[in-house]
């Protein structure tokens, strides 16, 4: 089993180049050419210039230390109200970064975080564990929702159909002035931290 750390795309070749790929600076991570498979195989490619892709060759997810590590998934049947509840008791961090640890919860990263409190009416700067009984509820109400209309959507889509397109694009209209629909873009003077969080419009204690 061939597992993906962070970001990466792999595309398969009925027959990858004979000549083996020069090192350099491109986006080729990994090239795997199957055994008696006639140059048949596969590249993984990592786009950007940070270059975090990491690749592990395993007989189960769980051996790779990033899965090990991963929350419960949000959609599946044992993430219940009262599950996510109790994920949350004791939680003195704002609920933005709650939802974007992922030993907390899986799959919910910066874009998708933004759209689900957007969604729940909810400032990102609120104390999780200060949240109350209907906070609570309606929040997870939204998770569900939110994730299972990206799973929709998703099939077949390429880089552009991601999360992580999504924040470039997300990005892209920031820097461009441009505001995203219902939410407010925050002020980049103060952010300290790589991931800021998008402020919504309308909310006493929003900032």
């Amino acid at each position: 089993m061939l597992h993906l750390a962070r970001a990466g795309w792999v595309r398969w070749s009925d027959k990858l180049p004979a000549v083996p790929p020069r090192p350099g600076k491109g986006p080729l991570a990994l090239r795997v050419r199957l055994a008696g498979a006639d140059g048949a195989g596969f590249d993984v490619t990592e786009a950007g210039s940070q270059k975090h892709l990491a690749v592990y060759v395993v007989r189960d997810p769980r051996e790779v230390p990033g899965v090990a590590r991963l929350g419960p998934d949000p959609l599946s049947a044992d993430f219940t109200p009262e599950a996510f509840r109790a994920l949350l008791e004791g939680e003195r961090r704002q609920i933005k970064g709650v939802l974007r640890d992922q030993s907390v919860l899986a799959g919910i990263g910066n874009a998708y975080s933004d759209e689900i409190l957007h969604a729940a009416r909810m400032s990102p700067f609120k104390l999780a564990a200060k949240l109350s009984e209907e906070e609570v509820e309606r929040l997870y109400a939204v998770i569900g929702a939110t994730l299972q209309e990206a799973v929709e959507r998703s099939p077949g889509a390429g880089p552009e159909g991601s999360q992580g397109g999504e924040e470039e694009r997300a990005a892209g209209a920031r820097a461009q002035g441009r505001a995203l629909p219902g939410v407010r873009g925050h002020d980049p003077r103060g952010v300290v931290q790589r991931f800021g969080a998008a402020v919504l419009p309308h909310l006493p204690d929003g900032r």
